[in-house]
């Protein structure tokens, strides 16, 4: 009697759960999977996927897609691919202009998050280069900040390729005695801070923020001339008239952007994505639980939404 009761129990659970979920269908404007692109960086994954499991609780078919941070543009052109949650002003506004001109594209506005990624350095490496932060002192003590393989030139540790920045650029317009070294993935980048801080040892690297770096290490970054437009466009403006990029990176917003069709194919979620906002400080604290703490990343992911749920309910409202 008792296991009938229970069967009985679980078969209503079980079908409201399915009415429910049906209904949530019925009620977006197509079932087709909105395809989220997912890059190399925890940010980038942790805001793509509380996205993601939002649009999933409002009745969206959802997709993870990896996607290069530049490359996707032709794939969100085409249609192929639907939503980046994370372009940096910092090193994706050229390839947004870009797309954006096509008419194929579409800014779908900011995370909430500003962004900073530029050269920095640990402050012990001041004691060496007392002429820090300002980017002139850098030539005066390139050796200070070689390694092995690139001595007597500094070595400066760039990000993975596939995040642009314009850092060889900026090496050869500034006239600097570095040569660039791009790391593999962001694992490997921070991976290589961590062994160069415990030992004291010469690193010159590619920081940003919001990460948790920059809570965790004591250091600043370099004070390149300050950047304009013109000074990834114009050649003779700032100190040399034969080339770009003689500046530091811009600084600002962190951009959600994605195909142009979404706004008609699936309005609610086109709207949704614009209304999500996050802030610096709430993204730091969700790195540090992944990247420090070791905490699974889908739970983190989990847990915001479990906690903020009055908040993401008048983003999909």
């Amino acid at each position: 009697m008792f296991d009938r009761v229970r069967a009985a129990v679980t078969g209503g659970v079980v079908a409201v759960s399915l009415m429910a979920s049906a209904a949530a269908f019925a009620a977006v404007e197509s079932k087709d999977p909105i395809k989220l692109t997912l890059h190399d960086w925890t940010g980038q994954l942790i805001t793509t996927k509380i996205m993601g499991e939002v649009l999933k609780k409002a009745g969206y078919n959802i997709e993870y897609v990896q996607a290069d941070y530049i490359a996707q543009f032709a794939g969100l052109e085409s249609g192929d691919l639907h939503v980046a949650m994370e372009m940096w002003e910092t090193t994706g506004r050229d390839a947004m202009d870009a797309s954006f001109k096509t008419g194929k594209t579409e800014n779908f506005g900011e995370t909430g998050m500003q962004a900073i990624e530029e050269w920095w350095y640990p402050l012990y490496m001041k004691e060496r280069c007392p002429g820090l932060p300002d980017w002139q002192a850098l030539n005066k003590c390139a050796e200070a900040f070689s390694v092995p393989e690139t001595a007597p030139k500094g070595r400066y540790l760039g990000g993975p390729v596939t995040w642009g920045g314009y850092d060889d650029e900026r090496v050869e317009a500034l006239g600097l005695n570095f040569e660039v070294v791009h790391a593999g993935t962001d694992a490997a980048l921070f991976a290589e801070l961590e062994s160069a801080y415990q030992r004291k040892a010469p690193i010159l690297l590619w920081i940003y923020t919001p990460h948790w770096a920059t809570a965790k290490y004591q250091g600043e970054w370099v004070e390149f001339p300050k950047y304009t437009p013109e000074c990834y466009t114009d050649p003779k403006w700032g100190s040399n008239p034969n080339l770009a990029y003689d500046c530091g990176k811009p600084r600002g917003p962190i951009w959600k952007v994605g195909w142009a069709g979404v706004k008609t194919k699936w309005p609610g979620a086109y709207n949704a994505i614009k209304a999500f906002k996050l802030n610096n400080d709430e993204m730091s604290a969700m790195i540090v639980e992944v990247d420090l703490d070791g905490k699974d990343l889908d739970g983190v992911v989990a847990a915001w939404v479990d906690a903020n749920e009055a908040r993401w309910k008048t983003w999909i409202k």
